[in-house]
């Protein structure tokens, strides 16, 4: 046997897939089933997985009903963008995330510099994800992943890559399979990775040896900011500008897509006026409009960052109320600032 075959043994034998005698088995087993048996076979050809250790996972593998309920349900966004912002835009967010920021605001500076991702915008998506960390998912993610990867045929394919991501993840951190606590899609920590997405973009962002999006909020931040930087945030532009139209010329620049396919200047063009500095005419970017039930609609020109934040999650209500959330934790930063500023005038403020 080959050294490296002897070193997989010695790891495999510690393991994190191993049975414990607090994971009953179910009734509705995965184990046996003709399409776990070929994915089982998949793994071990190309990640030289135990075979024997995957049937055993698989056979502790819980099926839940509530995940594919949540997940069925999952695409029927509200309708109106006022009650959707509201849910993250409020009082109790910009406290929080303030709070969060006087906590982290070192880690918060470092991965700005280093990335070039504003503070407000990791900590909005901080927010809107798990408000800041305290609600990170109940479901056990193999039990989740496992369900929709083979129960949930609309998105199976992208659920067993998933589930695949996760039983590397846990192997190479040596982590017990079964103690993993996540979304109803498997999503895992305080920014809620999937778990391909921890594998491709987390980070160790305090040095201390290990990357650990559960309980390290200091990873959390630089792992935001990695992935937001790898998906092609652009340092120093804003994500969304509100817009006023006039005319008609603009409805044929609505955009149901989220990239930014027009440009400042054939928006101008089409009487779209973006409010605030003026950006460049060929600077990249679309047209939204967002409806709320007898009011006004809303409307906002899209730039390559407010794309970038879709890359999070694929919802224009999603990207505009992190940067929405953002934008109101920016100021209320600066107004607390300033009123200590005038409170005390001698003493120099920490941070930025």
């Amino acid at each position: 046997m080959s050294v490296a075959r002897v070193f997989l043994a010695l790891l495999l034998a510690a393991s994190p897939f191993a049975a414990r005698a607090d994971d009953p088995v179910t009734p509705e087993t995965y184990a046996g089933r003709s399409d776990v048996e070929g994915f089982i076979r998949d793994l071990v050809t190309r990640h030289a997985f135990d075979a024997g250790e995957l049937e055993a996972v698989f056979s502790r593998a819980r099926r839940e009903d509530g995940v594919l309920a949540a997940m069925q349900a999952q695409p029927r966004q509200l309708d109106s963008w006022e009650a959707y912002r509201a849910l993250f835009v409020n009082e109790r967010h910009v406290k929080a995330g303030l709070e969060f920021w006087n906590e982290n605001r070192a880690a918060l500076a470092r991965a700005r510099a280093r990335y070039g991702v504003p503070e407000e915008i990791v900590i909005a998506i901080l927010g809107v994800e798990t408000f800041y960390g305290r609600n990170t998912g109940r479901w056990r993610v193999i039990d989740a992943l496992t369900t929709l990867a083979f129960d949930y045929p609309p998105r199976a394919q992208f659920f067993r890559g998933e589930l695949e991501n996760y039983l590397l993840f846990v192997r190479d951190l040596e982590i017990d399979v079964f103690s993993v606590k996540g979304s109803y899609a498997g999503a895992i920590g305080i920014p809620q990775f999937m778990p391909g997405s921890y594998l491709r973009y987390a980070v160790d962002f305090d040095g201390d040896g290990t990357t650990d999006l559960r309980g390290n909020a200091a990873d959390a931040i630089g792992s935001v900011a990695n992935f937001l930087r790898g998906h092609g945030w652009r340092r120093g532009e804003p994500v969304q500008r509100r817009a006023s139209v006039s005319g008609a010329g603009y409805e044929a620049l609505v955009s149901s897509s989220l990239l930014p396919s027009s440009t400042i200047g054939a928006l101008r063009a089409a009487g779209v006026v973006a409010r605030g500095p003026a950006l460049p005419p060929d600077m990249p970017a679309m047209l939204l409009r967002l409806d709320t039930p007898e009011r006004p609609a809303d409307f906002r020109v899209g730039l390559q960052n407010f794309y970038v934040l879709t890359r999070y999650n694929r919802s224009p209500f999603y990207a505009l109320s992190v940067a929405d959330l953002g934008d109101a934790l920016r100021a209320a930063r600066r107004a607390s600032r300033g009123a200590a500023l005038r409170e005390h005038p001698q003493e120099e403020l920490p941070g930025r």
